[in-house]
C-alpha cells in the first residue's frame, strides 16, 4: 500500500469517532502496466526476481497453482497489469479486531498467462497523529507499523490516537509470459 493511497483515503474521509454508523471510504488506485525481465529464479521457494524498466528489482512469490513456473527462464519477459484499492472503515468501540488474508489464482487456457488476486484485512490502531507535518501512524498485527503524510488537516483532526480502523487492501494482477524474449 502506498503512502499516497492511505494519505488520500484519510484526506477524503469524513471521520467521526462518535458516529452511529462506521465511516467508510474506498480509494481506487490507478491501473498500471509493467514489463520486467526475469533475473533470478528460486525453484525451491517458488520466487522470481525481476528487473523493471526503471532498473529496480522486485521479488515475487509464485503460487503452486501456477503450472508454468517450471518453464520460466532467465531473460524471459513478464508483463503485468496491476490494480489495487484500499477501503478504510473506522470501527465502533468494542468491535472485534480482524486479521484475514485471501488469495486466488486463475490460469488462462492454453496461454502462459493468468490472474492473481489477494485481499488482506487488518484492524489497525492509530498510534500517532502529527498535525504539524501532517501525518498519521498506524500499528497492527504482527508488529505491522505504517506512517504516512495526510493532505487534509481537517479530516485528520476528526480522528484521535487510539481509534481503531479496519484497512482492506485488494490487489489484482494479470500476468503474461513472453517466452523466449
Amino acid at each position: 500500500m502506498t503512502a499516497l493511497v492511505i494519505g488520500t483515503v484519510l484526506a477524503a474521509m469524513a471521520l467521526s469517532s462518535g458516529a452511529p454508523l462506521p465511516q467508510t471510504k474506498t480509494v481506487t488506485g490507478e491501473e498500471k502496466t509493467v514489463a520486467a525481465t526475469v533475473e533470478a529464479i528460486d525453484a525451491l521457494n517458488r520466487s522470481v526476481t525481476v528487473k523493471k524498466a526503471d532498473g529496480t528489482y522486485e521479488v515475487f512469490y509464485v503460487p503452486s497453482d501456477v503450472k508454468k513456473f517450471d518453464t520460466l527462464k532467465i531473460g524471459d519477459t513478464v508483463k503485468a497489469r496491476y490494480y489495487e484499492n484500499v477501503v478504510l472503515t473506522v470501527k465502533r468501540p468494542g468491535e472485534a479486531a480482524v486479521d484475514t488474508s485471501k488469495a486466488a489464482v486463475t490460469r488462462a487456457a492454453n496461454k502462459a498467462a493468468g490472474t492473481a488476486a489477494h485481499q488482506r484485512v487488518i484492524t489497525a490502531t492509530i498510534t500517532q497523529i502529527d498535525m504539524k507535518v501532517p501525518s498519521i501512524t498506524f500499528t497492527g498485527p504482527n508488529n505491522w507499523k505504517y506512517s504516512t503524510r495526510v493532505e487534509d488537516k481537517a479530516a485528520l483532526a476528526k480522528v484521535k490516537v487510539g481509534d481503531k480502523v479496519d484497512i482492506t487492501w485488494t490487489e489484482a494482477m494479470i500476468l503474461s509470459l513472453d517466452e523466449g524474449k
